[in-house]
């Protein structure tokens, strides 16, 4: 009786604990071979001249594919990655090794949605499944008290709805062991400069978090600990979350177990972000690639058009004279970092002085931020420019404002 071969495509998913893909995989077959491409369209410039991830986050994403790496290696298994385009690279595998299917976690935004049917074709070609799963926010579709067409627009009204009647899922605990094929491909996680960046640019590169899920972890129980005094609240462990390398799932139960609800205003202030966080997921499942779109749901509004390039280059380069703006905007640039007070205040800047496409903006800082998602970011942004699937949050303060707010949190 010939034995059932799975490959796991790795993408925003890289941890062993609630990995719903790999736990699956582990009970429906007898070999797994894990997979990680380093697809090269997302090492590419955009339209706006700028990376689709800039070095930081390459760097990141570098260390957090290696570290996974190293667990399965320890595992008795491995991570094997390439370079290059996914529906290239798996049929080619599927077909060295016999697999019977392959697993992976679905994305909601175009670009992710677009690869995974070039993959699913491409695969059944040769009569082989690309199975999906969903695993990437704290609420599981199946279990929201409505269907998607029907999630409410306002994201009040939906974490309500949420909060009342739905439930979050127990995490899946790590598997113990993962059986894979002997003799692998010995395969190396690349560098930045093989994956296309400049010798200048890879030097300029200034990562101050390392990656990998047990960094994850430990970031986690920095931020849960009770003598935790830092600034940072959801952003000390989103970057994490990004790459997958923390469940927001796990997130949750960790909050409960550790007794934070005590602290009723940092556990607020962590679980609005994780339902933002679902909620936007949720909207571009609605409303199909609406936060890309310069009128957003607004489809009698146009937008700006981008008109003022030397106000552009002075945002992105911390120049504008504005000193509040500018250290955030540097800071942005060096650490790939900010509180969303801070992200409040330079994008608000953007939208009222810059005079500029907002897409832009959400396009700087999908190069630069470590914590990019392409829901969160462009959802976030497109509320900033009045143009979001939530009427209420359309209407933020000035720039003025949000200065003025920073300023008293660090008095």
């Amino acid at each position: 009786m010939s034995k059932k071969v799975v490959l796991v495509w790795f993408r925003n998913d890289l941890r062993l604990h609630d990995n719903e893909v790999l736990a699956e995989a582990i009970l429906k077959s007898d070999l797994i071979i894990p997979v990680y491409c380093f697809d090269t369209r997302y090492f590419q410039k955009n339209n706006f001249d700028h990376y689709n991830t800039g070095t930081n986050r390459t760097e990141f994403l570098i260390q957090s594919v290696t570290a996974l790496k190293n667990e399965l290696k320890a595992m008795g298994s491995d991570l094997m990655t390439f370079i290059g385009y996914p529906e290239e690279i798996l049929p080619k595998l599927c077909a060295k090794y016999e697999v019977d299917e392959v697993y992976h976690h679905r994305e909601v935004a175009s670009r992710e949605t677009d690869i995974s049917e070039k993959v699913e074709e491409a695969l059944w070609e040769n009569k082989i499944n690309l199975r999906h799963f969903i695993g990437h926010t704290l609420f599981h579709k199946e279990d929201l008290p409505f269907p998607i067409k029907d999630i409410p627009d306002k994201f009040n009204i939906f974490r309500k709805k949420v909060e009342r009647e739905s439930h979050v899922r127990a995490a899946i605990p790590a598997p113990a062991k993962i059986i894979s094929p002997q003799h692998l491909e010995e395969t190396a996680v690349p560098t930045l400069a093989e994956l296309g960046f400049s010798a200048e640019e890879v030097q300029s590169t200034n990562l101050n978090l390392k990656g990998g899920e047990g960094n994850a972890i430990a970031a986690l129980e920095r931020l849960l600990d009770p003598e935790y005094q830092g600034i940072q609240n959801f952003t000390s462990i989103s970057p994490y979350i990004a790459v997958g390398a923390l469940s927001p799932i796990y997130v949750y139960q960790r909050m409960q177990e550790s007794n934070l609800i005590q602290n009723k205003k940092r556990y607020e202030r962590l679980m609005n972000m994780l339902f933002w966080r679902d909620y936007f997921r949720f909207m571009l499942k609605k409303y199909p690639n609406i936060f890309f779109k310069k009128q957003g749901i607004q489809q009698d509004i146009k937008g700006t058009d981008f008109s003022h390039p030397e106000h552009l280059e002075r945002w992105k380069n911390g120049t504008t004279g504005e000193d509040s703006v500018d250290k955030l905007m540097k800071a942005l640039r060096e650490t790939g970092n900010l509180t969303y007070a801070e992200r409040r205040l330079v994008s608000k800047y953007f939208t009222a002085e810059v005079d500029s496409n907002w897409l832009i903006g959400a396009s700087y800082f999908e190069e630069q931020l470590l914590d990019y998602a392409p829901a969160t970011t462009y959802g976030f942004w497109a509320h900033i420019s009045g143009v979001g699937t939530s009427p209420k949050e359309n209407s933020t303060p000035s720039w003025q404002e949000f200065a003025k707010k920073i300023q008293l949190q660090k008095q």
